[in-house]
């Protein structure tokens, strides 16, 4: 994320908390705090998906998650359940995650019905 435009997002807050009275010094630390665990757990699972993932794909995830971020967000989870259950023994290629994607695409993929008026 742009710093600049973290800094603008946390004067907003920090303006609007004020506004509401809410301001206190006892819930700016827990949301510092709540802020920084969620920032950690973000770190961690990109360092265990560089791990996981080859660099094509990393690249090939990283543009889905620009299109559809939740999708990708899906197949990082599954990526990273199969490597903590031990399916996962090699770097993952570009070539397995578009299987591992077209098979997402099956589970998932819904009926489209038509009906005429």
């Amino acid at each position: 994320m742009d710093p600049e435009l973290a800094a603008i997002r946390q004067r907003r807050m920090q303006e609007l908390m004020a506004q509401h009275g809410v301001g206190n010094q006892q819930n700016t630390e827990q949301q510092k705090a709540q802020e920084d665990a969620n920032r950690e757990a973000d770190e961690r699972r990109q360092l265990m998906l560089s791990q996981i993932l080859s660099s094509q794909a990393r690249e090939r995830l990283a543009r889905i998650a620009l299109v559809k971020p939740e999708k990708a967000r899906s197949v990082e989870d599954v990526i990273l359940r199969a490597a903590q259950m031990g399916q996962i023994t090699e770097k993952v290629s570009e070539e397995r995650l578009i299987t591992l994607l077209e098979q997402i695409n099956n589970q998932t993929s819904k009926q489209t019905k038509v009906t005429y008026f």
